[in-house]
């Protein structure tokens, strides 16, 4: 055990987060999600997708070189849609300063995942729980 960090950030999904260099992508997915996509699986599967992200982003820095750190899967025929699913991530990323999720086709998103870092697959049996997160940098304390 570990003090101050949330009992959602289990060992591996530590490990990755802390793996991962600037510009990685993790991926959180759904229980519904063909979570065989990508190089590193973690299952997370009593944990919803709003909790999952809650933990993830209390620890990942956001990428401020990208237009869209986040992206979250378009509604099948219906892409301007914005399901409970999505609009729970896009309040946890707000909380945390980041901006809302860009939504991408949902073939552009199963390509994205494929080459993400990790899959952190959830128990959220919501449609469209699914959020890709890239990873930014930590500043130093003090400039130079």
């Amino acid at each position: 055990m570990l003090i101050g960090l949330d009992p959602v950030l289990i060992p591996d999904l530590l490990h990755a987060l802390a793996a991962m260099g600037h510009g990685d992508r993790i991926v959180l997915v759904d229980a519904n999600y063909p979570a065989t996509r990508g190089k590193r699986r973690i299952d997370l599967a009593g944990v919803d997708i709003t909790r999952a992200l809650r933990a993830i982003l209390s620890v990942l820095p956001c990428d401020t070189y990208v237009t869209g750190p986040a992206h979250i899967m378009q509604v099948v025929d219906a892409p301007d849609e914005i399901p409970p699913s999505v609009a729970a991530i896009n309040t946890e990323l707000q909380a945390f300063g980041w901006p809302d999720a860009v939504a991408i086709e949902r073939h552009a998103f199963y390509a994205a995942t494929e080459t993400a870092y990790a899959v952190v697959q959830t128990g959220e049996r919501r449609f469209y729980g699914n959020v890709s997160l890239t990873k930014g940098v930590i500043p130093p304390e003090h400039a130079a």
